[in-house]
């Protein structure tokens, strides 16, 4: 017998759960897109995605998911044949770096291991050695989906700051923003990109970069930028349709505007404060569990880990068929492993990921656990029992803290 019919819980690092209200502002005729409300809705979206990512800088929307993000950064500050270093710390870091060697960028690869956040050491010694000042960029994503690892900002501008050295700092935040403290201004991000479908809590399709007064003057500088990618307009558009070079995403835009509203009545601090709480409650419960068996979290200090997403060794073939068995008996989605692949798990079925991003709460991520907790049982994977008793007292203390 499955027990999984009833409301699907979709537990992966994005598309996160998508809030009713947003679904509901979605689901209405198409609109004018010439004049009346959408423009005038659109205008109001602007200064409230500057609130998300602590920016007093310029945003620019695109119709495109992440990896259309990695583009549309690069197209506007690093031409053809120019260099960026990239310290990578997983599958996305990489992914980024694929993107900028596709575009006929040169690329200087830091490549970490995939228990590790970016060794500011390890930048500061690549760019000590860039006297010439080839290259134009460094590109870090804040947290990484594929490891779970969050990387230091602030630390790689002190790197930048102190060899006084004039390349952009340019964060992937696609997995982090409205989940993890960001700061983009205090912190000396030059571009920041990000997407709809995580933090966010609206489907996929909307792309957002965001960047300050120093990047706009590399763009000015630029031989050439296509049409699409150019983010000029679409940051200062004079006519509506500029902001998305052509048809606005209509009904994502109206799913976005119910979501920065919930983001603004929530507040930044408390949903940093939410996210870092109920992943504090899942990393109690994965120690309890693996302190008599093979679970593990990947991101052994704790001062690393994202607060939107956990990735877990189980091993195989415990990983993969606990992701069958919650999802089959019991309505809820697990993340697959991506880019964990060992000697002996080449294809790392032995890893999985929880999503914890956007529009979740106690309720729900207690459930998830005791899901979990039922599955190890089920299965008969060796565990310590106690894990979701652990995490309900992780989340009354921060309940009590107010």
């Amino acid at each position: 017998m499955s027990l999984a019919h009833g409301r699907p819980y979709l537990a992966i690092p994005g598309p996160s759960v998508i809030p009713d209200a947003v679904l509901q502002a979605m689901h209405r005729p198409a609109p004018n897109i010439y004049e009346g409300a959408l423009p005038e809705m659109v205008d109001t979206m602007i200064p409230d995605l500057r609130y998300v990512a602590q920016t007093s800088g310029h945003v620019g929307i695109y119709i495109c998911n992440g990896h259309g993000m990695w583009e549309a950064a690069l197209s506007n500050v690093v031409a053809e044949g120019e260099k960026v270093l990239v310290p990578a710390t997983g599958r996305f870091g990489l992914g980024w770096a694929d993107t900028a060697q596709a575009m006929g960028i040169e690329v200087e690869l830091l490549e970490h291991d995939r228990q590790s956040a970016i060794d500011p050491e390890r930048v500061h010694a690549a760019l000590a050695a860039d006297k010439a000042h080839r290259i134009k960029a460094v590109l870090a994503v804040h947290v990484d989906t594929s490891t779970s690892v969050r990387s230091d900002m602030t630390a790689l501008r002190a790197v930048l700051d102190d060899l006084g050295h004039p390349a952009l700092l340019m964060a992937d935040c696609i997995a982090s923003l409205a989940c993890d403290e960001f700061r983009m201004d205090d912190w000396g991000v030059d571009v920041m990109i990000s997407a709809s479908q995580k933090g966010l809590m609206v489907p996929p399709g909307l792309g957002f970069v965001f960047f300050n007064d120093k990047a706009a003057e590399v763009r000015r500088a630029m031989p050439r930028v296509t049409r699409y990618w150019d983010w000029t307009q679409r940051a200062n558009p004079e006519m509506f349709y500029q902001y998305f070079n052509g048809t606005a995403p209509t009904h994502h835009l109206y799913g976005l505007r119910v979501s920065l509203d919930m983001i603004k009545a929530e507040g930044m601090e408390a949903i940093w404060a939410r996210h870092a709480a109920l992943a504090g409650a899942i990393w109690v419960a994965c120690d309890v569990w693996g302190s008599a068996g093979p679970l593990t979290l990947n991101i052994k200090d704790p001062g690393l880990r994202s607060h939107a997403v956990t990735a877990l060794r189980l091993g195989a073939p415990h990983g993969k068929r606990l992701r069958e068995w919650t999802a089959e008996q019991t309505g809820v989605t697990l993340g697959l492993g991506i880019g964990m692949s060992e000697p002996d798990d080449p294809n790392g079925t032995g890893f999985f990921r929880l999503g914890h991003m956007g529009h979740v709460s106690a309720h729900m991520i207690l459930g998830l656990l005791g899901v979990l907790e039922t599955g190890f049982a089920a299965l008969d994977i060796p565990h310590a029992k106690g894990g979701v008793t652990a995490a309900a007292q992780v989340l009354a203390q921060a309940s009590a803290r107010g």
